[in-house]
C-alpha cells in the first residue's frame, strides 16, 4: 500500500508539471479562459494563507485519523460499542457528501468549460462516465483483493481446535497477527475485508487530497484562499476520522498504521507544496489543466461515493449489529445526515 501512495506521489508531482506548465498564446484563448487578474488575485499575499494552510491541515488530519487510534482504550469508543457505530456513519456521510457535493461539481465544470474545444468535450458526459468507470473499477479491485488476501490466509493460517475455543492464528500476507475469535473463519474472514477496505479508502483519499491541494496551492486568490482552508481543515478532521476507523478496525501493527497516517496527514499538504512551486507556470482553464484534474476528480468521486456507499455504510447498516437494533440505526442515520449536511454546507465555501 505505501509503495502504491509513494508512486502516486511521483507520478502526480512529474505528471501534473508537464501538463499544467502548458501556456497559450493570449491571442488563442478566449478572454474568459485567461488568467484573473487585480481584485482578490494578489500572488505575495496568497503566499503566507497557502502555508497557514499547510500547517492548519497537516494538524488537523493527523488529528482526525489519530483520533479514533488514540481513543482505542476508551471503552465508550471501542469498536464493539455504539458510540464508535454512531461517529463512523458521521465520518461516512462526511466521504459521501465530499463525492457527491465537492469533487462530482467540480469535475463536471471543468468537464464542461467553455474554455474545452465543443468536440469531444461538450458532447459527451465525461465526468459521469469515468465515475461510472471509478466505481466498477472499485468493485473489481475491492472484490480481487479480498479474494487474494482470504486464499493467501487460508493457505498460510493454521487454527488449533480446543473444544469450543480456537486459538491464535498468525498470517504472513498483511505482515500482522489476525485473531480469530469465537466467529473463527468468520471472524479471520471480517478482518481481512476491514484491511482491503482502509487500504482501498487511503487510496482513493490520497488521490483526491492531492488533487484539492493542488488547486489550492497554485490559487493566487485571497478571497477563496481563506474560505477554503477552513472547509479543508473540516473536511480532513473527519474525513481522518473515517479512515482512521478502518485502520483500527483493520489491527494493523504500528508501523503499518504509522504508514497510513503519515500519507493521509501530508498529501493534502504535499499538493498544496506542489501547487505553489507550479502556481508561475498554472493556467487553471487551460485546456490540459481542466482536462487532468477533471478527470482526476471524476475518477476520485467514483471511488469515494463507492467506497461510502458500500464499504462503509452498507456494510454497517446491514450488518448484525445495527440490524439488531432499530434505535441504534436511527441515531446512525442522523449522524449520516448531520455529517453529510455539514459537508455538503462547506460547498458554499469551496
Amino acid at each position: 500500500m505505501a509503495k502504491i501512495i509513494f508512486l502516486i506521489f511521483i507520478f502526480t508531482s512529474i505528471f501534473t508539471s508537464q501538463v499544467l506548465s502548458q501556456s497559450e498564446e493570449d491571442s488563442e484563448v478566449p478572454e474568459e479562459c485567461r488568467p484573473e487578474s487585480g481584485g482578490c488575485n494578489d500572488k505575495a499575499a496568497a503566499l503566507p494563507l497557502k502555508i497557514i494552510a499547510i500547517a492548519s491541515i497537516l494538524v488537523t488530519s493527523m488529528i482526525g485519523v489519530c483520533l479514533p487510534l488514540v481513543t482505542r482504550s476508551i471503552s465508550a469508543l471501542h469498536p464493539d460499542r455504539s458510540l464508535f457505530v454512531i461517529v463512523k456513519a458521521f465520518a461516512a456521510g462526511i466521504i459521501l457528501a465530499t463525492g457527491f457535493m465537492h469533487v462530482l461539481p467540480d469535475s463536471f465544470d471543468m468537464l464542461s468549460s467553455i474554455c474545452l474545444p465543443q468536440h469531444p468535450w461538450h458532447e459527451f458526459p465525461f465526468t459521469a462516465f469515468v465515475a461510472m468507470l471509478s466505481t466498477l473499477l472499485t468493485l473489481m479491485v475491492d472484490s480481487i483483493t479480498t479474494s487474494m488476501y482470504s486464499q493467501k490466509s487460508e493457505s498460510d493460517s493454521q487454527f488449533v481446535a480446543d473444544g469450543d475455543r480456537e486459538i491464535a492464528m498468525t498470517t504472513t500476507s498483511t505482515g500482522g497477527h489476525l485473531h480469530a475469535s469465537k466467529g473463527g473463519v468468520t471472524g479471520v474472514s471480517q478482518l481481512l475485508r476491514y484491511r482491503v477496505v482502509a487500504m482501498v479508502l487511503e487510496l482513493g483519499i490520497v488521490v483526491h487530497s492531492i488533487v484539492i491541494g493542488l488547486s489550492l496551492g497554485a490559487s493566487n486568490n485571497t478571497c477563496t484562499i481563506k474560505p477554503l482552508v477552513a472547509a479543508l481543515c473540516f473536511h480532513q478532521m473527519f474525513e481522518g476520522m473515517g479512515l482512521g476507523g478502518c485502520i483500527l478496525q483493520a489491527e494493523y501493527k504500528l508501523l503499518k498504521r504509522a504508514v497510513m497516517v503519515f500519507f493521509f496527514s501530508v498529501t493534502t499538504p504535499f499538493g498544496i507544496a506542489l501547487g505553489v512551486a507550479l502556481s508561475t507556470t498554472y493556467r487553471e482553464n487551460s485546456p490540459r489543466s481542466l482536462i487532468t484534474v477533471g478527470l482526476l476528480n471524476a475518477s476520485s468521486a467514483g471511488l469515494l461515493i463507492y467506497m461510502a456507499l458500500v464499504d462503509l455504510l452498507a456494510a454497517d447498516f446491514m450488518g448484525p449489529k445495527l440490524q439488531a437494533s432499530i434505535r441504534l440505526q436511527i441515531k446512525s442515520y442522523i449522524a449520516v445526515l448531520l455529517g453529510a449536511g455539514g459537508m455538503s454546507l462547506m460547498a458554499k465555501w469551496a
